[in-house]
């Protein structure tokens, strides 16, 4: 039988991209509901990686199996990295990112190229049932365009431009994304520790 790993999100767009980045591993992933699991975790950490350890050790205490989160989120320099940690509660966890998105267009405003620059953050996080605890991080650098854009992705993609492709990262078929996105680092890190620890 396929030893199985969950992965703590709700999100059904982010379990699809983790499961493509992991397609090559010997574990099946699968989500929090499949696993019987629907409860909201508070996160009150103060960094991206504290709030994925939180996830990941409070899903692990709940089903006893090896669980991997994420918390990921969005840095606008100019705005002193906000929304940061709250990306995804940004004006309330249940407005849509079109509104999010045209918030933030607006906020930067008039404001020139070199000062729109922002990063994707994501740092992973693996609860092992025998108490160990793995993160990583990963990042992805570019700057706040001037309008929304594209039909890939999801949240912040539509109006974070990558100067280096020329596009928006909601304009990168999945594939490409994957190989260049803050997620898509983390979790081929994680994969190499997970395979170096021997759980994998």
């Amino acid at each position: 039988m396929k030893k199985r790993m969950i992965f703590a999100t709700g999100n059904p767009d982010k379990l699809k991209e983790i499961q493509m980045i992991l397609s090559h591993s010997e574990m099946e992933i699968i989500s929090m509901k499949e696993a019987g699991v629907s409860d909201d975790i508070i996160e009150d950490g103060e960094t991206f990686e504290e709030n994925a350890v939180i996830k990941a050790k409070t899903i692990m205490e709940r089903t006893g199996e090896i669980v991997l989160a994420d918390d990921s989120g969005l840095e606008i320099d100019f705005l002193n990295k906000a929304p940061g940690i709250y990306s995804a509660r940004f004006m309330g966890k249940d407005t849509s990112y079109e509104i999010k998105n045209a918030a933030l267009l607006e906020k930067l405003s008039g404001v020139p190229d070199e000062e729109r620059t922002a990063r994707f953050v994501c740092a992973i996080a693996c609860a092992v049932p025998d108490g160990r605890i793995l993160t990583c991080s990963g990042v992805m650098e570019g700057i706040i365009g001037y309008e929304s854009r594209g039909e890939h992705g999801f949240g912040y993609d539509p109006i974070f431009y990558l100067p280096e492709c020329g596009c928006y990262s909601a304009e990168l078929d999945p594939v490409r994304k994957n190989e260049l996105s803050h997620r898509g680092k983390a979790l081929r890190r994680m994969r190499e520790i997970l395979l170096e620890e021997g759980i994998l």
